[in-house]
């Protein structure tokens, strides 16, 4: 699945060309985060070597909280190889979970990835600690787009890891005409196809976004009466789904058991490279763009901060960072990184918007203790038959 055999060659490409100990590529000019340059061919680095910071030994072991299937499963192998240090890796299935969890307690991880909005509210809690750039000299691979985030400006507490879109998948096989409007998702017609065999995902932010900006509203309302609406509209959108589903969705679509599912972009190129029937849109009123990112929690040791910081280094590596991109199907912030990729990859609008596109999508932004009320919103939208 997902091009394993490109992925092994280059690994040994990656191996051989460390064991001739080739420089670094010259610096790209970073490009906007919509826009990809051509592909130049670029030297792998050397290999990740533990940064000198005396009295400290970074952590043989880090646990490391992230999506499902959001790494190539050889960086953690080579990062092994490298360092000596092994990484475990726990999943989350949104970013509510992800809070949840860590205000709740947990302890443990030396890194997560949380998105935007939810850096800003780990942030403010003081949930996260402050990056060494000593330790992260990979740092000035980073797009200059992404050192001005409206939630981390400076890359203070976070790195870039990798931004999409939020839209609509469906099965191009069964489906001639799929849905391009939330109007045919949320009020679907008995008549059509996909009526009972679509999913939203179980993401409260991302699916009351959906609702709100189809409704013409801002996807950050704090306006009560607006979010009731939004509400409403979704109890009532429950009986042509077949569920909230942040995990399988593209799967389902691929194998045909749905034909519509609300989810992330990459997720849909990346069954469509295994399933070959998957089409991906955004809908005419608009969707989400998001920004996640590597963070390490106040929690973690000295020991784990440093093997952390030595992972994000070798994250922002080009060839590292082009192997992650190529097999997660996401925009990479990483500008030496795109220098290597291909123009399958650079010149893919559903990776990279076009402009007119990339005019309807909106950020998902921290709303404070209004939260609250799109959780209490979200639970009786659940409970609702």
């Amino acid at each position: 699945m997902k091009r394993k055999q490109l992925f092994t060659l280059l690994v040994i490409l990656i191996i051989a060309m460390m064991a001739l100990a080739a420089c670094g590529a010259p610096a790209t000019e970073a490009p906007p985060p919509t826009e990809a340059p051509a592909a130049q061919p670029t030297e792998a680095p050397p290999p990740t070597e533990a940064p000198s910071q005396e009295g400290i030994e970074p952590a043989k072991e880090i646990v490391i909280y992230n999506w499902s299937d959001y790494v190539a499963p050889e960086m953690y192998d080579l990062f092994e190889q490298e360092t000596g240090i092994k990484v475990i890796e726990d999943n989350f299935s949104s970013n509510e979970d992800l809070l949840a969890k860590l205000q709740g307690g947990a302890a443990g991880y030396a890194l997560i990835v949380p998105s935007d909005y939810t850096v800003a509210i780990m942030i403010e809690e003081g949930m996260l600690a402050k990056l060494d750039h000593n330790n992260i000299p990979n740092l000035k691979n980073l797009d200059e787009e992404f050192t001005k985030m409206y939630y981390d400006p400076g890359n203070e507490y976070c790195v870039t890891y990798l931004w999409g879109t939020t839209g609509i998948g469906y099965n191009k096989d069964q489906l001639e005409k799929p849905p391009t409007s939330w109007k045919q998702i949320f009020e679907a017609q008995e008549s059509d196809p996909w009526y009972g065999r679509m999913t939203l995902l179980d993401d409260v932010r991302e699916v009351f976004s959906a609702a709100l900006i189809y409704l013409g509203y801002d996807n950050n309302s704090t306006d009560e009466a607006q979010l009731a609406e939004a509400r409403d509209l979704l109890i009532n959108a429950k009986k042509g789904i077949s569920g909230f589903d942040s995990d399988t969705y593209e799967e389902l679509i691929g194998s045909g058991e749905n034909l519509v599912a609300h989810g992330w972009n990459g997720d849909f190129l990346q069954a469509d490279d295994e399933f070959g029937n998957i089409g991906y849109l955004i809908p005419e009123e608009g969707g989400t763009i998001w920004i996640d990112n590597m963070c390490i929690p106040a929690t973690a040791t000295p020991e784990e901060k440093l093997a952390a910081e030595m992972y994000i280094n070798f994250v922002l590596r080009p060839d590292i960072g082009a192997m992650l991109a190529d097999y997660t199907y996401y925009a990479t912030p990483n500008k030496a990184a795109l220098a290597e990729m291909s123009e399958e990859y650079t010149g893919n609008p559903i990776i990279f918007p076009p402009d007119e596109v990339r005019a309807k999508l909106r950020l998902i932004k921290p709303l404070g203790e209004f939260e609250s009320v799109y959780q209490r919103m979200w639970d009786e939208i659940k409970a609702a038959q």
